[in-house]
């Protein structure tokens, strides 16, 4: 285990927002988690797990002890009759998984490819996108206990899932709870991917796809092309425009809601959802009311999707966190008086 002082982590968070950690580590098993844990200097301090650094926003520089997360491994460990499960390790790219998946001949998770992080932080987020969520794809996780040591196994049930949300973003409110937030550092992530393989459609960019092709029944992998050039079409490369990807959750309505809302905008977009509730656009509400490419110094809104929040400074100027978070409860307040609706950030804020 090497320790390295007083980091820039600038390049390690995909908005490109200057800040710094006072400990950084690098880790790539379970050795390396003992390793921090048995340390004199490390042992006591408090921890902070960074994977891609795609969906957090920091506010200034860490003072815990920053757990990089770089495990390897990408793998088919089993097969059940109806599944192909596989593995990956939390350190992996999520699209090149998503990839190599479909180049092992195995769909499922196409309708996820592009978004950006680790493997690792993709069920701490319940990632998901074009009506296909982690958890439709999951079937267990191992994560080690960060006081302990000790390495253990959660299924879907224990992970909690929820609308962009899981045990892992949540501390536990009494003795006892099981919440996870600062616990665990997540290792290694299973997926069982169906052998009867089906497209998920739906959505108004694939339905224009599938009709200027003329396909009635895409493939998975003419699925994850279209899904690729939407995504790339719609949002910033964070290489190339420092962004945390979608910062607001779509707001979920009652009917009655969303019929009050179509009555003063009809053209709201809004998805029914299986629990009779009604799901909302963010971006859409956002842009509703004139925030597109309007700016709070550096931090912007990105003029071709009001629901992305980037960097307008660049890496030599660039936005600070309490820009980006100035900017989002301007964004939060307009919505609000507009429509009556809070919107939620994505992002963890740090």
């Amino acid at each position: 285990m090497f320790i390295e002082r007083n980091v820039s982590l600038q390049p390690l968070n995909s908005f490109g927002i200057a800040a710094r950690a006072a400990l950084l580590t690098r880790v790539r098993g379970e050795a390396d988690v003992r390793a921090v844990l048995a340390d004199a200097e490390l042992a006591p301090a408090p921890k902070f797990v960074l994977g891609g650094g795609s969906n957090i926003v920091l506010t200034g520089d860490v003072k815990a002890a920053v757990l990089k997360v770089e495990v390897p491994g990408r793998r088919v460990v089993g097969e059940t009759a109806r599944h192909t499960i596989v593995e990956a390790g939390a350190g992996e790219n999520w699209h090149d998984f998503v990839t190599w998946t479909l180049d092992q001949g195995l769909p499922g998770l196409e309708n996820l490819a592009l978004i950006p992080g680790t493997v690792g932080a993709s069920p701490v987020q319940n990632i998901g996108a074009y009506g296909v969520e982690l958890q439709d794809r999951f079937h267990a996780l191992d994560a080690i206990d960060l006081l302990t040591g000790e390495v253990f196994t959660l299924d879907a049930a224990q992970c909690g899932f929820g609308y962009r949300d899981s045990v892992f973003k949540h501390v536990p409110a009494q003795p006892g709870d099981f919440g996870l937030a600062g616990r665990a550092l997540i290792l290694r992530v299973r997926f069982a991917l169906s052998k009867q393989w089906q497209p998920v459609l739906g959505y108004l960019d694939i339905e224009r796809r599938m009709a200027e092709e003329g396909v009635t029944a895409p493939s998975a992998r003419q699925l994850y092309d279209w899904i690729v050039a939407i995504r790339r079409a719609k949002l910033p490369d964070p290489a190339v425009v420092g962004n945390a990807g979608s910062f607001f959750k779509n707001p979920t309505v009652t009917p009655e809601q969303c019929a009050d809302i179509i009555g003063r905008d009809p053209k709201v977009v809004h998805y029914p959802m299986p629990d009779g509730s009604v799901k909302l656009a963010a971006g859409w509400l956002i842009d509703a009311c004139g925030w597109k490419g309007k700016r709070v110094g550096n931090a912007a809104v990105y003029e071709r999707q009001a629901l992305v929040l980037v960097n307008a400074g660049g890496r030599e100027q660039p936005a600070t966190g309490g820009e980006v978070m100035t900017l989002a409860k301007a964004i939060q307040t307009s919505v609000y008086e507009r429509f009556g609706i809070r919107l939620e950030p994505e992002p963890t804020v740090v």
